[in-house]
Order: structure tokens, then sequence, then C-alpha cells
């Protein structure tokens, strides 16, 4: 199943995506609806494939970051071999973990602000939401606590993150990270058997790998994490980026202001988004 955040009439509404529309459900977005214990059921009742009277037609609804309120944002970096060979690192024993807050996130078309930054890099990612709490799981406990997979761009301000040997700063700007356009239940897509994951810049493809090659797989990373964090329904993984990051070209490339980023998973959707850039005016 595809579900998703949507906002009609001035509203916003959980929904199924059914055949020609949008199937609202009892829940403002998609974090209200996991937190909701019988989230699973709510589901099955809804899932009849076709429209019912209140459903809402693609024309009529603009989508939005499915899951705006998780408790956690978690992100692994360098988890792509290609992008830790490219970056001059070797493979890594443990995963190697960020954070971010819920205000970082913003929805898959939105207008990507970069006051602060020249250095702006894309990182088109696979991310996992959570459908159930998980501590100090196993990895088939980890998979098994997975709502759905969605796309993300961990777009990142390198001249900030250049600043310490902490990545946080660099990281972490007020709506600059996509999510979206939709969650596909986790009974439909399998990482481990491979997703593409894809960013086209003004056109040009520059990245395009592959979750099998994963270092660390979804329901691992969320076995790892939960040995020392807590994870609860909404909660969202970045699982990493593969390689062609502008940091990596030779010489290294930047996003400018007016630039067009999309972000697809075939099978998920595609983020489109536009950079506004304005710090270039002023520079």
């Amino acid at each position: 199943m595809k579900l998703a955040t949507v906002r009609h009439g001035g509203r916003t509404t959980a929904a199924l995506v059914v055949a020609g529309g949008y199937q609202p459900l009892p829940a403002r977005n998609l974090s209200e609806l996991l937190s909701l214990p019988q989230w699973k059921e709510i589901l099955k009742d809804a899932s009849s494939g076709h429209c019912g009277p209140d459903a809402l037609p693609a024309s009529a609804i603009e989508l939005l970051n499915p899951v705006p309120n998780p408790t956690k944002v978690i992100c692994c970096g360098l988890n792509y071999a290609d992008h830790i060979l490219e970056m001059g690192r070797e493979l890594p024993e443990y995963p190697t973990l960020f954070a971010k807050f819920a205000d970082t996130l913003t929805d898959p078309e939105a207008q990507i602000p970069a006051d602060e930054s020249m250095d702006l890099d894309w990182e088109a990612e696979l991310a996992v939401v959570l459908g159930s709490t998980l501590q100090d799981a196993t990895e088939d406990e980890a998979a098994a606590a997975i709502a759905g997979y969605t796309v993300a761009n961990d777009i990142s301000m390198r001249d900030w993150q250049r600043r310490t040997l902490q990545w946080f700063q660099g990281k972490s700007f007020d709506r600059t990270t996509p999510l979206g356009p939709v969650l596909v239940t986790a009974d439909e897509l399998d990482p481990v058997a491979g997703l593409e994951v894809i960013c086209t810049l003004n056109g040009e493809e520059v990245q395009r790998g592959n979750t099998k090659t994963l270092v660390f797989s979804a329901a691992r990373l969320l076995s790892y994490i939960s040995t020392f964090t807590i994870l609860r329904p909404g909660d969202v993984i970045l699982t990493g980026t593969p390689g062609g990051v502008g940091m990596g070209m030779v010489p290294p490339r930047f996003l400018q202001d007016g630039d067009e980023l999309l972000t697809e998973i075939p099978g998920i959707g595609t983020l489109k988004n536009r950079i506004s850039l304005r710090v270039a005016a002023t520079a």
C-alpha cells in the first residue's frame, strides 16, 4: 500500500492512495496514524483499492511530508561502498550516525532555502519509517517493526559541516530535508533485494546507487540504534547516500540558486525540489 499526508481545503489528512485519488484515513497525518495501536487494522479496512464517497481526487490535493512529527530522525553516513570510497575512507565496522530535528524535514516539492551556505550538496537516500516501538531489538524484530519506506534527500551545508569534526550543524538546517512523496508499506518493497536510488540535477543524473550494496541494511541499522535509544512509531531513519555527491567530484560541485533537484526511488516516487540560494545575491 501507498500512504500519504495530504492537504485539501486548508486541512491535512493521512490518506491511502487508491485508484483515482486519495482515501482519507482517521488521522491528520501519518505520524498520528502510526501512533495508533490499531493502524494496521485501519489500513486493512480501507484497502479495497477503490475510491469511497469521501475520496479526494489527485488534482485537488497537495502532497506533504508524510511523517511530520517523528520523535527521532537518525541518519547513517557512509553506508554505500562506492560513497565511502569516494570520500577516501575504509568500510566501517560500525555505522556512522548523526541526528536531525523534525524541523529539518520538509515537503516533497518544497523549495529548499539556503541563506547561510555556499557549499550546498545533495544526498539521495532511502528513508525507513517505524511502525512500532523498538528497543534492544534483534534484526528480525527490527525488520518486523518497519512500517514502510519513503524517499529523502539529506541536503547538506558542506561549509558548515567542515567547521568542526561533528557533522550536526551542516546537516540540520530547518526545512532542508525533503521527504516523500508517499510511504510504501514494508510488505511491498525489499531494500535487501535492491532498490535504485537516483538523483538528477537540472536533468543530469548525478547519483545512481542500489540498496542491495548497503553496508548496513535497514534492519541492521534499526537493531543497532535500538540498543542505545528507543525508537517509536513514526520515527525516521535515513540509510545513507550512494556515490556521486558534489563534494566528491573533482573539482567539487555544489548547488546553485534556481537548480532543480529530483530524487527518485522507483516504486516509491520522486521528490522535486528547487534551490533558493538567496545568499548568492548578497555574496
